[in-house]
């Protein structure tokens, strides 16, 4: 039986046990810390030359992927409806640009040079860049495209570093931007008849603000057809939302009830418009509001913060996922 068990070679080529295997205290089998293991890549003999250069894949406790996956498909639909909302929104505020810029004829001939200066262009340029970017992300999250994500990210990081220099601008900056305002409010009362959307504009601020000029009501007096030196009717007058009840009989707008304010002494003034003048009212407005406008400032950063984190999380999980 020896004999026989000799001339059979084992087909496993065992090493010979070396002195610190000869202790009593030292193991033949490592300890297995944690269910932790070593496996070599390739199958081989477990011979010496092997052991020297075999190299070893470790193996640790098995990770979660189910969790993993389950978490990264919530984010990428969740990035994906938030930006399908905001695409839609920016949409809708570029048709509300072009809608104003053709139906005013903003393009004739005689409004050309207005055109830099025309509000509606605020929400061409920003329902564009809106919706364009947010385009970008959903689609990427949808098709779980590194390149359209990675745009995204940079986009929105872009977005978000403009907003907070221009707000740490705006706080350096805030008395030039108050004679920025006035120069641009006192334009808007000069154009009042011509451009209907300063028109707009002016008639809500004085509605919604209860005032009535940049500084006063007489600053009416720069308007070409409200001056008193004008031929029409409008003469030494103000518009109608510069008054404190513009309706008659609380229904129909009466559009001349600003008609000669300019001719009355203030005492008898204020009893039919208002007299100060709608900067102070920004102003007021700002200081009354400045919790409510800062709270909404700060969710809208954390927002766009939170989609830029997303974005990035997507693509890192796809770079893991193409190279397991």
């Amino acid at each position: 039986m020896r004999g026989y068990m000799a001339s059979v070679r084992s087909p496993f080529s065992w090493m010979k046990r070396n002195e610190s295997q000869n202790d009593e205290k030292s193991f033949l089998i490592p300890k297995v810390r944690n269910s932790t293991i070593f496996i070599p890549k390739k199958p081989a003999l477990l011979d010496k030359t092997t052991l020297e250069s075999q190299d070893f894949v470790f193996f640790g406790p098995p990770k979660d992927h189910k969790h993993s996956s389950l978490t990264s498909r919530c984010l990428k639909y969740l990035l994906f409806s938030s930006n399908f909302i905001f695409t839609l929104l920016g949409l809708l505020a570029l048709a509300i640009g072009l809608w104003g810029l053709v139906d005013k004829e903003s393009f004739s001939q005689e409004k050309i040079g207005h055109i830099g200066t025309d509000p509606m262009l605020i929400f061409v340029t920003l329902g564009l860049v809106l919706s364009l970017l947010c385009l970008t992300g959903c689609v990427g999250a949808l098709r779980e495209n590194q390149c359209l994500l990675r745009t995204f990210a940079v986009g929105v990081l872009v977005l978000v570093t403009l907003q907070v220099l221009s707000s740490i601008v705006a706080y350096m900056l805030r008395n030039q931007i108050e004679g920025y305002l006035r120069s641009g409010m006192l334009t808007a009362l000069g154009r009042y008849q011509d451009d209907l959307d300063l028109r707009f504009i002016m008639d809500e601020i004085q509605i919604g603000l209860q005032c009535c000029g940049a500084d006063s009501y007489r600053d009416w007096e720069l308007n070409m057809y409200f001056n008193c030196s004008a031929p029409g009717v409008q003469a030494c007058g103000v518009p109608a939302s510069c008054c404190i009840d513009p309706l008659e009989n609380g229904t129909v707008w009466n559009s001349q009830c600003g008609l000669g304010a300019k001719l009355l002494d203030e005492f008898s003034a204020q009893s039919v418009i208002y007299l100060g003048g709608c900067l102070g009212g920004i102003s007021r407005w700002i200081r009354q509001h400045t919790g409510i406008t800062g709270m909404v400032g700060i969710v809208l950063l954390g927002v766009q913060i939170l989609s830029l984190f997303i974005a990035m999380h997507l693509v890192d999980d796809i770079q893991k996922s193409k190279t397991c």
